[in-house]
């Protein structure tokens, strides 16, 4: 069973929001006491948070699929649903968050560092929050989004002062356990260590330093061959490079020079930045009679290349100490030179001025919708209800979809796609082509009766007032009759807080003006 994972393929799913709800407040002789419908609540966000005390992904090895809690629907009496509780991962230092196809999404450094990997749904309003002056009592609520699902790569790279490099039994494992005390598995045969060891070391009053043996360095390892890729990603955080050369190998065409210039030329090809980091030489195993001859033939060309030179013993430990004195005092130097390290700072970024808030494509026989507004909608919309199938057309009318629409040449029924949704486009069931429409209807009705002259100022305040102030409602007008196929009365509105035959102020003009015309005179008795 493996103990160690440093590349796991994640999939998160935020909390869907709770839906809205629809519901009118009733009592004792108040039957109808308005919308008391509360909101549903946000969905859980599904979070990556650096914790010190996790080292592997091991967890999302075996539980590669997570999901956060949604939020719960609201309720009557005005009660708001419960938000969905937010899913905390914890990942190790040193986390990278990659899309599948490669595209970076973080690099998590440092203890507290954190990340929304996928944002939980708005919940959906209820009719409450939906009423309005002209829409007193909504028959109908809004869903709730569902929360964003992602599929993410996260790769750990180990986050560590010195990396020990070098051919597979070159003595890194041994090496590390006595720089700290940490505990590798050791044996006498290639590819024993198949996990990066990381250890703390200690060094005089210098402080401590973190070592990381990174295993799996041959020829070719930076074009996959071996397990060099598995594990030279975890080289590329360390501030120092620690080649550990064998001097007691006895496999032939090898030598602790060839061996230098064979992982010199590994690092290089598997990342340019890796040529610039500081460099020591570490000659292990002088134990050996033949390793230290070695090792004193080869110290001064090594050392020509501007390289440090430890010749140790990790059977023995000699020289260990002079060389932890020495790399700790590399990675103090390091780290003074670091710049300081300020919190990163918040930027905000407004939306532009000139920003359209969707866009319009045709598509085959019809046009596709994009934009966060229109999708968003789309989602929220209950098409089993035809008040909030109006009240999304209203919506996209106002929002300037349908006069695009228009520009583009759409004609009524072509097939419009928002999201997973297709309609079939009629312009005069929205917006204002139905308020249009409507005005049109009442004036041509007005007029056949003769009650109101064509083109009069009264006609004008008699349309406006009777489709925007809802009196006209129930297919009927003042007791007469509408045209047919007039849809009268803002969308979205509930006819029972808005039924009536008492005529308005502009009506009752509009009835003493026909009235005078016909030498009538002023009806006194008109409003009774």
């Amino acid at each position: 069973m493996p103990t160690f994972i440093d590349r796991v393929i994640l999939h998160v799913i935020a909390g869907d929001g709770g839906n809205g709800c629809a519901s009118v407040h009733r009592e004792k002789f108040k039957p109808l006491g308005g919308p008391d419908g509360g909101n549903g609540g946000r969905g859980g966000d599904v979070i990556l948070r650096v914790d010190p005390s996790v080292t592997t992904l091991l967890d999302f090895h075996f539980h590669p699929h997570q999901r956060a809690s949604s939020g719960r629907p609201g309720q009557g009496s005005n009660r708001h649903g419960a938000d969905g509780v937010d899913l905390v991962l914890s990942v190790p230092d040193g986390t990278v968050v990659l899309r599948p196809d490669g595209e970076q999404i973080a690099d998590l450094v440092g203890v507290g560092s954190d990340l929304v990997l996928a944002g939980g749904g708005r919940g959906g309003r209820g009719n409450a929050g939906l009423a309005s002056a002209r829409r007193k009592a909504p028959g109908f609520a809004e869903l709730g989004e569902p929360g964003e699902q992602l599929d993410a790569v996260l790769e750990l790279k180990t986050v560590a002062d010195v990396a020990l490099v070098g051919f597979p039994s070159a003595g890194k494992s041994s090496l590390v356990s006595v720089l700290s005390a940490a505990k590798p598995k050791i044996a006498d045969y290639p590819f024993t260590t198949l996990v990066p060891n990381l250890g703390v070391a200690l060094a005089g009053d210098l402080p401590p330093y973190t070592v990381a043996d990174v295993p799996g360095l041959i020829p070719g390892a930076s074009s996959g061959r071996g397990l060099g890729l598995e594990f030279l990603r975890h080289i590329e955080r360390c501030s120092l490079i620690v080649h550990v050369l064998d001097c007691a190998t006895l496999e032939p065409g090898r030598d602790p020079v060839s061996d230098l210039d064979v992982i010199e030329a590994e690092l290089a090809a598997y990342s340019a930045d890796l040529s610039n980091r500081p460099r020591v030489v570490v000659l292990n195993k002088i134990d050996v009679p033949d390793g230290r001859d070695l090792a004193e033939l080869v110290t001064a060309e090594i050392a020509a290349r501007g390289l440090g030179v430890f010749a140790v013993s990790s059977a023995t430990r000699e020289g260990v100490r002079a060389l932890s004195l020495a790399l700790a005092e590399q990675v103090a130097a390091h780290r003074a030179a670091m710049p300081t390290h300020f919190s990163p700072r918040v930027v905000l970024r407004p939306r532009a001025v000139d920003e359209a808030d969707f866009t319009v494509r045709a598509h085959e026989d019809g046009f596709v919708v994009t934009g966060a507004k229109p999708l968003r909608w789309v989602r929220q919309t209950d098409f089993g209800n035809d008040e909030a199938i109006g009240f999304l057309a209203d919506r996209l009318a106002r929002l300037g979809l349908e006069a695009e629409l228009a520009r583009m040449g759409a004609e009524s029924g072509v097939a419009v796609t928002i999201g997973d949704v297709t309609f079939d486009w009629e312009p005069h069931l929205s917006g204002r082509g139905g308020r249009a429409a409507r005005r049109d209807a009442l004036v041509a009705d007005s007029v056949a009766a003769g009650s109101v002259a064509a083109g009069s100022v009264v006609a004008d305040s008699v349309v406006a007032d009777s489709v925007s102030g809802g009196s006209v409602a129930g297919g009927s007008r003042g007791g007469e009759p509408v045209a047919a196929g007039a849809t009268l009365g803002p969308r979205g509105s509930d006819d029972r807080l808005t039924a009536t035959t008492r005529l308005t102020r502009a009506q009752r003009f509009a009835r003493r003006a026909a009235d005078r015309d016909a030498g009538g005179g002023w009806d006194d008795d008109v409003d009774s």
